[in-house]
């Protein structure tokens, strides 16, 4: 499976009409073969088993480079994957993708698969902090998208709780920021872990919630049980 043979599958199962409605909708310039994501992954799903670990790592990288939306969705899918070992190089190609994130979407997707090499190796936290400063609205929102895993532990070991407060001291430094992307990221952080830790995020809005927009603030607790 080569990336002219993946691109060349994609192709054959997009819609013209549907491709010039994702391009509106999405906004990012860039090619759309307007393919469901239900279609990318079955395909994705298929490419995995017929490729190695090593295989499935070049051909991400190599749909990515293409820039087609639907390969860099399908770049993403096929790391989507709790287990992977050694998993060092897929972390990396993940992170290198970060800088390039234009739209929210795709970096979803990527993040999705940043998010199982995170849990796998919490380590990365100390790289993805590095994030939380950057000038680039993406990589500093990836911040917080990436981490969500630690919103949804039932019983958070010691460790995890730890993690927790790190990620909530990163979005705290976000909160004065107007972007609306950053808001959002905050406030879908504070909404997640509000159903596992109420407590936290209602203590997080006393601290903070009058620097966050009101919509932000609104949809962080919307969710949370009154107190």
């Amino acid at each position: 499976m080569t990336v002219d043979d993946a691109l060349a599958e994609l192709a054959g199962l997009g819609d013209a009409y549907k491709a010039g409605e994702m391009a509106a909708y999405h906004k990012a310039e860039r090619p759309y073969f307007g393919i469901a994501n239900p279609v990318i992954y079955d395909c994705c799903a298929r490419w995995r088993e017929a490729l190695s670990l090593e295989g499935r790592i070049q051909l991400a990288s190599d749909l990515w480079d293409s820039n087609v939306h639907e390969a860099r969705v399908a770049a993403a899918k096929l790391l989507v994957q709790a287990r992977i070992n050694p998993d060092d190089a897929a972390w990396q190609l993940i992170a290198s993708w970060v800088p390039t994130f234009d739209a929210w979407a795709i970096a979803d997707h990527a993040c999705g698969a940043g998010s199982r090499r995170l849990v796998a190796d919490p380590s990365r936290l100390d790289e993805v902090e590095g994030w939380t400063t950057s000038d680039h609205l993406w990589t500093k929102r990836a911040a917080l998208v990436m981490t969500l895993p630690w919103t949804k532990q039932k019983h958070p070991k010691p460790e995890e709780l730890a993690a927790r407060e790190r990620i909530l001291g990163w979005a705290a430094t976000y909160v004065t920021d107007p972007n609306w992307f950053i808001q959002k990221s905050v406030s879908w952080w504070l909404r997640d872990l509000g159903r596992r830790d109420p407590d936290r995020v209602w203590a997080f809005l006393d601290t903070h919630g009058d620097a966050m927009k009101p919509f932000a603030r609104k949809d962080a607790s919307r969710k949370l049980p009154p107190r």
